[in-house]
């Protein structure tokens, strides 16, 4: 049994709970300001409509994505999308970046104190939080405070005025001069992965800490809950994001705060820094366990995560205990569960759907969304906020970036079953407090079948428990299950599942088709 450590540690309740869902801003919705807008109220609206830069330069909506082209995705479409947010069952929205900047991921930050006006700018923002929150959705930012851009005011000041510059101290300028564009010549200053585009702080600068500080507090006084910090990793002076925590706790103590780290996150994980992270070893092992020998490897050894070769069940289980000890059991109820981003193909042509018509037999499509629909169970079923990426709910597919940042879907080209899914699994959660905040317990673990039981102590009432056989051929598994209390019908899934034994020792026997899982709850 995986045990809560002592609650000395203080994370947020409310994503306990969460359901998160993730939106790349340019690919989700778009709209006109509404009627009460300050743009409408300035007589702007046919401006907006038919300005070049809402119009001209946008690709048709549900064209191939580029790494350049913008599709104009706004907020004023997030908001209209709430209702269909809200019956999908999603508590909380994290955006990736949101504010003005000169490419349509935006983490090539312009001005941190302004929503990109492709986007809809402030206005559209604050109308976006006002309308989630009537709805109890949250909404997390994505803050990239590792480095700026070659339009950001005070490192655009450097290459106007070079060494005269009253913001030298604010990056890290090598010699010169710069080159800021000219690829065959150095770049001269320090910048994230060698990028010239990303001129990276000076975090030593007091001044530089301070401004991101504000930036942080500015937000959460607008009615933000949370940041999602893009490449903390990188950011390595002392204290920096112990201060950050102390800074953001002091607005908003439920402020959530969920750092990008790919791999073993102890170090920022340990009370005084982040609430939790982007959970990729999750990923690895349960893309890795329901997916194996079908993973497009040329599609994931892309990215920064691994999620092969492929593994058993009782690998899997092995590799989620390991996880689960990891950090303290607060943390473990906020880690930010995850399959797919913006950084990574998505899990349906991972698990590869998309070539069905292309390199595979058709039947692989078929394959993959019951490998998304057994990975889909294990997601909303572990400790942790799970996190569902645009699209993935109706079926949307996706290479490598930027083919992972399609545009939404029309409702024409949903995926109905892998929606109906998504709906029941999130309602699932949402009924069952033991599968959100509930203690972990492997109960069997072998070839491919992995059997858990997520229960609240002191109400043995609250148990449920989840069987998946990953396999290719139908089992019949017997499994001890030594509960308080013994859930008998079957809430998700299809197979069967009979209790045998006496109310102290027990034994439940589960009889799974291929690939298949489900759920037992009361």
């Amino acid at each position: 049994m995986i045990n809560p450590s002592p609650q000395t540690i203080n994370t947020p309740d409310w994503v306990k709970h969460a359901v998160f869902y993730q939106i790349f801003p340019d690919r989700f919705a778009r709209a006109a300001p509404p009627e009460d807008s300050n743009v409408q109220r300035s007589g702007k609206r046919a401006n907006y409509q038919n300005h070049a830069i809402a119009r001209a330069i946008l690709q048709e909506w549900g064209t191939e994505p580029t790494y350049e082209g913008y599709m104009g995705g706004n907020l004023w479409g997030v908001i209209d999308q709430l209702d269909y947010l809200q019956e999908l069952g999603i508590t909380a929205i994290y955006f990736t970046p949101v504010f003005q900047s000169a490419c349509n991921h935006r983490y090539h930050t312009h001005d941190y104190y302004q929503i990109a006006p492709l986007l809809g700018g402030n206005e559209a923002l604050q109308q976006l939080l006002a309308a989630a929150h009537q709805r109890d959705i949250k909404v997390v930012l994505d803050g990239v405070f590792n480095h700026a851009s070659r339009g950001f005011f005070f490192f655009n000041d450097i290459l106007e005025n070079g060494p005269n510059s009253p913001w030298l101290d604010w990056f890290t300028i090598e010699k010169w001069p710069l080159s800021a564009y000219d690829g065959s010549l150095p770049a001269n200053y320090l910048s994230w992965v060698n990028n010239r585009a990303l001129p990276k702080f000076n975090h030593q600068n007091p001044a530089v800490r301070e401004y991101i500080m504000q930036v942080a507090e500015y937000w959460l006084g607008q009615g933000i809950d949370g940041w999602r910090l893009d490449v903390p990793d990188c950011i390595e002076v002392e204290g920096f994001w112990q201060e950050f925590r102390d800074r953001v706790k002091a607005v908003n103590p439920d402020a959530y705060i969920v750092g990008e780290i790919w791999e073993d996150a102890s170090q920022w994980l340990d009370g005084t820094q982040f609430d939790g992270v982007m959970n990729y070893p999750f990923a690895e092992a349960t893309i890795a366990f329901v997916a194996g020998e079908r993973v497009l490897l040329e599609e994931v050894k892309k990215t920064a995560y691994k999620p092969y070769p492929a593994i058993d069940a009782s690998e899997y289980a092995d590799r989620l205990k390991e996880l689960l000890k990891l950090h303290p059991w607060p943390i473990q109820l906020t880690q930010l569960n995850l399959f797919d981003s913006h950084d990574v193909p998505r899990l349906f042509t991972v698990a590869g759907g998309e070539i069905a018509n292309k390199k595979r037999k058709s039947n692989h499509k078929t394959a993959a969304k019951t490998t998304v629909e057994l990975a889909t169970l294990l997601l909303l079923t572990f400790p942790g906020a799970p996190s569902i990426y645009y699209g993935d709910e109706v079926g949307l597919p996706g290479a490598h970036d930027p083919d992972n940042r399609r545009a939404f879907p029309d409702a024409s080209e949903w995926d109905k079953q892998v929606l109906q899914y998504h709906k029941e699994l999130i309602a699932l959660r949402h009924a069952h407090p033991a599968l959100r905040i509930g203690e972990y317990e492997v109960l069997f673990a072998k070839d491919m079948a992995y059997v858990f039981a997520r229960s609240l102590p002191g109400q043995p009432e609250e148990t449920a428990i989840v069987a998946v056989n990953a396999g290719n051929e139908a089992i019949s598994i017997q499994v001890r299950a030594e509960l308080e209390h013994k859930p008998s019908q079957i809430v998700y899934g299809k197979g069967q599942a009979n209790w045998l034994g006496n109310q102290t020792t027990s034994a439940i026997n589960f009889d799974l088709s291929a690939r298949s899982g489900l759920i037992l709850a009361d």
